[in-house]
């Protein structure tokens, strides 16, 4: 069966019209919850003071949006308005050294980092860069790659935590944040300019190079990361010209980026979907449909939050001619734990150096456990160990080779045969059914490192516990209905990408939706 198997029109839009009132149910619930619990003892700390006009109190329980969007945007906004018109400044005093490639944006950074965080922390993230260089310059991706990930790992355990944040001194609120952000991020970014140069066959970038690579701001604290062949060749590109509407373009994603903004800060002043599931007493009296759309939409926010904050980052850097890494793929278009990834930069980055270089061609169960588990080790070494996060890497990393598991097992006889012989429709109705269990592990799993691991096991005791078999079958239905949804979207995609049908065949037919291999699966999109 292929991506282009059509249904019915009528059929499409009745999954529409469930999965819009199911939507607007679930919201009313958690509404419902809001509003009278909006003086609850437990909410004190999170639900504060919103918009005067609104006269309703609002949810700031994520504290990185809040800093971004509400108590320190004006720094943010400073910030990266800085880089900006220092770029620009010194291009028009000197053209010659303006272009994107020089060290205009180097200078600002490092000016930027050096007044914020203070000349000791710079000397420190310096010492990590002159470290992984000198042992690049051995060309040896073992010995790269170990030295790296060490590194990494002393920001994530005691004593060395302490030590290398006592380089940092000052009063400054955001410090904290900066610390690790920048520290993280550019380690992962000496160890990628470190493997690069393992792979250049003549010779060895030049330091100059790292430090172009490290010290750019838009991406220094807070990402996405480029790899550094990406960086290297578009930021020595000579070629400054724009395509047609591009500045156009730029633009309208900018104000996308904007209207997001208001519209989730309206939304936290009616639906606390962050401060809720943190009331397990509270849970417990709620409806089955308001904790699945609890679940549901914590998840779903996740990824909006993703997507402003890089989507914010990245349109500064296409203002420097840079094509930065895509934002994450919707939550609602996930329904295959091989397409799950939230921030494409570090996806980029795994998939390059961890995951296809161990993997070969995903097509050995043995090499994929193999490249999994070290893929999701660095995740986990890179979110900070903890248990929480080490079962979500677990089960994520299960859920990659069971889809893989399964292709196998359904690509042989009889279930080739038997899907040989029904309509194409059919087909993508079953496995539609089959990827509705996938989308509620994905959304459990993942409820496990955004929110808390009793919040995953109150969700899942009622979906499939408690609520059996009403709310179990009901809230299967419509996410039924939306992952159908998904499929027409991925249909209409593949139509316009190539109008011509492709040419059936008996592979084809067999492979079951999880044949996508892990982590290396955005081509289509």
């Amino acid at each position: 069966m292929g991506v282009k198997a059509a249904l019915p029109k009528h059929e499409l839009y009745f999954y529409y019209v469930v999965l819009c009132f199911a939507m607007l149910w679930a919201a009313s619930w958690i509404l419902e919850v809001s509003s009278s619990n909006v003086n609850r003892k437990s909410f004190k700390s999170n639900i504060q003071p919103g918009w005067y006009f609104f006269g309703r109190k609002m949810d700031t329980a994520d504290v990185e949006w809040m800093m971004w969007f509400s108590t320190f945007r004006e720094h943010i906004v400073f910030a990266l308005s800085g880089h900006i018109l220092f770029a620009k400044i010194c291009s028009m005093l000197a053209p010659q050294v303006g272009d994107r490639g020089s060290l205009v944006h180097t200078v600002y950074c490092v000016l930027a980092v050096l007044s914020s965080m203070g000349w000791t922390y710079v000397m420190l993230i310096l010492s990590h860069c002159m470290l992984l260089y000198s042992i690049s310059l051995v060309k040896l991706r073992w010995l790269c790659f170990t030295a790296g990930l060490t590194m990494l790992a002393t920001f994530k355990m005691e004593p060395f935590i302490s030590w290398q944040a006592g380089f940092v001194s000052g009063s400054f609120e955001l410090r904290p944040v900066f610390f690790y952000g920048g520290c993280g991020f550019s380690i992962m970014r000496c160890i990628s300019f470190a493997l690069e140069n393992c792979e250049k066959k003549e010779g060895n970038y030049s330091v100059l190079e790292l430090l172009k690579y490290n010290f750019y701001l838009p991406f220094f604290y807070f990402g996405p990361i480029m790899t550094f062949d990406k960086f290297h060749l578009q930021a020595n590109n000579p070629d400054l010209s724009r395509k047609e509407r591009e500045m156009w373009n730029i633009s309208v994603q900018a104000l996308l980026h904007l209207g997001a903004i208001i519209v989730v800060a309206i939304l936290f002043h009616f639906l606390y979907i962050l401060t809720i599931p943190s009331d397990l007493k509270l849970l417990k009296r709620l409806s089955d449909w308001a904790i699945a759309g609890l679940a549901y939409l914590n998840v779903v926010y996740d990824w909006v939050k993703t997507a402003v904050m890089f989507g914010v980052i990245n349109t500064v850097s296409r203002l420097d001619h840079l094509d930065p890494p895509k934002p994450p793929k919707c939550t609602t278009m996930l329904y295959v734990f091989s397409e799950m990834h939230f921030d494409r930069g570090i996806h980029d980055w795994l998939c390059k150096y961890v995951y296809n270089h161990l993997g070969g061609q995903h097509n050995n169960v043995l090499d994929e456990l193999v490249a999994s588990l070290c893929t999701y080790g660095i995740i986990a070494l890179w979110l900070g160990p903890s248990w929480g996060i080490f079962i979500w890497a677990f089960f994520n990393c299960f859920g990659l080779n069971f889809e893989m598991w399964m292709a196998k097992f359904f690509s042989t006889e009889p279930f080739v045969s038997i899907e040989m012989a029904m309509s194409q429709s059919m087909s993508r109705r079953i496995r539609a059914v089959l990827n509705t269990f996938n989308f509620w592990s994905i959304v459990l799993y993942n409820i496990v490192a955004l929110n808390s691991l009793d919040f995953a096991k109150l969700v899942a005791k009622r979906l499939l516990v408690k609520g059996f078999p009403l709310s179990t079958i009901t809230v299967m239905f419509v996410t039924y209905c939306l992952v159908q949804i998904i499929k027409e979207r991925e249909r209409e995609q593949a139509l316009i990408h190539d109008p011509d049908p492709p040419p059936s065949s008996t592979t084809t037919s067999a492979q079951t939706p999880s044949t996508a291999h892990p982590l290396d699966k955005e081509k289509p999109e």
